[in-house]
């Protein structure tokens, strides 16, 4: 019985270690939190949803300087996620009936 709950509680720390991080609700320490993310891009991201929240990853990608689909595909399999979506690169995308 003990081992159980000990494997329930080390399986929910787990997986709070890979919870999404909203860009749009996240704080500064939330963003440091992904790997890829300092100080001086959670800065510019917080700056640019004060104008406005990020409507989709291109609108982020459109207005953080610094942030384009290389690092959004990265900074999404980190976890970051914009209207609760991850990153889809089109250009990565397979073509349909090929």
């Amino acid at each position: 019985m003990l081992k159980k709950m000990l494997a329930v509680v080390a399986l929910l720390c787990a997986a709070t270690c890979f919870a999404a991080v909203e860009v749009n609700q996240a704080n500064a320490a939330d963003l440091d939190g992904i790997k890829g993310i300092g100080p001086s891009l959670s800065g510019k991201i917080l700056d640019e949803r004060k104008k406005s929240a990020f409507k989709d990853w291109n609108d982020l990608i459109a207005r953080v300087k610094g942030l384009g689909r290389k690092n959004a595909a990265r900074l999404s399999a980190q976890g970051l996620t914009v209207n609760g979506a991850d990153y889809k690169d089109p250009i990565a995308a397979p073509v349909a009936g090929k």
